[in-house]
């Protein structure tokens, strides 16, 4: 039986709290189950060197994990003096997926740094990131429309992220750590509400798996995403 007595195309009871920061310009805690992530936007007056006198605005992502958001205490990575290369994967796919999301001509020149914190990890924290940072920027964009620093709204393309995989020979939606585990196929999916794909990731941990189980896997994730994207509309009224 899997967590929370949930089907296998199922999603874990997924919950979005907007605004839960006093001073980022944009803040959500996302939960699918037990995952836990806490994500703020914050707004600086500066771009990266490579778009310097172009006129553009950037989106980014930092990732980190608690110390205790696992069954074991892990070393803070600021102590260890350098990131992993899990940490730099995840923050770099929440970045692009982001960036994604929006027309960077449209945001000034000014960077939008999504920091993504991980408070509990029970599987799929890359995916959840990136489900709660598409809510903390569009927050962040109302904050600064409503100030007048932004003339208008940047458009914003609805997009969130779920994990797929073939758990004992069975397509599954939105992984917990026991099936990620133990998962012969893990996939990330990140893709828009309209079912275009941003990006995917996908192996075969312990076994090869064909077209059609990758269709299968597809439409499960496709079809949880637009679940998302409207958990997404209804905490930002639509």
């Amino acid at each position: 039986m899997r967590s929370f007595n949930r089907g296998a195309l199922d999603l874990r009871p997924v919950t979005l709290t907007p605004g839960v920061t006093r001073y980022a310009e944009g803040s959500a805690q996302v939960e699918f189950g037990h995952t836990r992530v806490l994500v703020t936007c914050s707004v600086e007056d500066r771009v990266p060197p490579h778009l310097l006198g172009k006129g553009s605005g950037w989106v980014t992502a930092e990732y980190g994990m608690l110390p205790r958001s696992t069954h074991t205490r892990s070393q803070r990575e600021a102590s260890k003096g350098k990131q992993t290369g899990r940490t730099l994967e995840i923050q770099r796919l929440i970045g692009r997926s982001m960036r994604a999301a929006v027309d960077l001509s449209t945001l000034g020149v000014r960077t939008f740094t999504l920091d993504c914190d991980v408070l509990q990890a029970d599987g799929g924290t890359r995916t959840a990131s990136i489900t709660g940072a598409y809510v903390a920027l569009a927050l962040a964009f109302r904050k600064l429309h409503k100030d007048g620093v932004l003339t208008r709204m940047p458009k914003l393309n609805p997009l969130a992220a779920v994990s797929v995989g073939v758990v004992k020979g069975e397509v599954r939606v939105d992984l917990d750590y026991d099936e990620d585990s133990t998962a012969d196929v893990d996939l990330n999916l990140v893709a828009t509400a309209d079912g275009r794909i941003v990006e995917l990731q996908g192996t075969a941990e312990h076994q090869t798996f064909d077209r059609k189980t990758l269709d299968a896997m597809l439409d499960g994730g496709l079809a949880a995403i637009r679940q998302l994207v409207e958990a997404q509309q209804k905490v930002l009224g639509g």
